[in-house]
């Protein structure tokens, strides 16, 4: 008798501690739902094109990260310095990019997208007399669009 007493005590603690079922209220910001939506409206425009594609918003340009070589045409401490080394470089090439780093303490200069190293040591050739320490880098580019000429 004491074992069956036992067995329904536990049965109705049991049913008498149970948790009911609640409601769930989420309070969240109407601006969260437009935000996902652009969100995954942007990455489906990416989806789109070839895996490895990130589109710039621009019709008809897209940027292609792959390894590749640039050239560093300056690196020093003053940020002025920098600044004017990339303006005598733009006067003279014009058609390629320059990107600026900082890692403290320096700032580097690198120019170019090159897809082989040939094509950054020729460059590199050139610049010779005008910027005295050149360095080839290889690290993630931008890759150029590839012009076929069909003659």
């Amino acid at each position: 008798m004491k074992k069956f007493l036992t067995v329904v005590l536990c049965c109705f603690s049991a049913v008498a501690l149970a948790q009911t079922k609640g409601v769930v209220s989420v309070v969240k910001d109407p601006m969260i739902d437009s935000l996902i939506a652009k969100r995954i409206e942007l990455s489906s425009k990416a989806a789109a094109g070839a895996p490895g594609i990130l589109s710039t918003g621009k019709p008809g340009t897209t940027i292609v990260s792959q390894m590749g070589y640039r050239v560093q045409i300056f690196y020093g401490s003053d940020r002025r310095e920098v600044y004017s080394a990339q303006s005598k470089f733009n006067s003279s090439y014009p058609e390629l990019n320059t990107y600026i780093t900082y890692k403290q303490p320096n700032y580097y200069l690198r120019v170019g997208d090159f897809r082989t190293r040939l094509e950054a040591q020729r460059l590199m050739n050139e610049l010779r007399l005008i910027f005295p320490t050149l360095f080839i880098f290889r690290e993630k580019i931008n890759a150029p669009n590839l012009n076929y000429n069909n003659d």
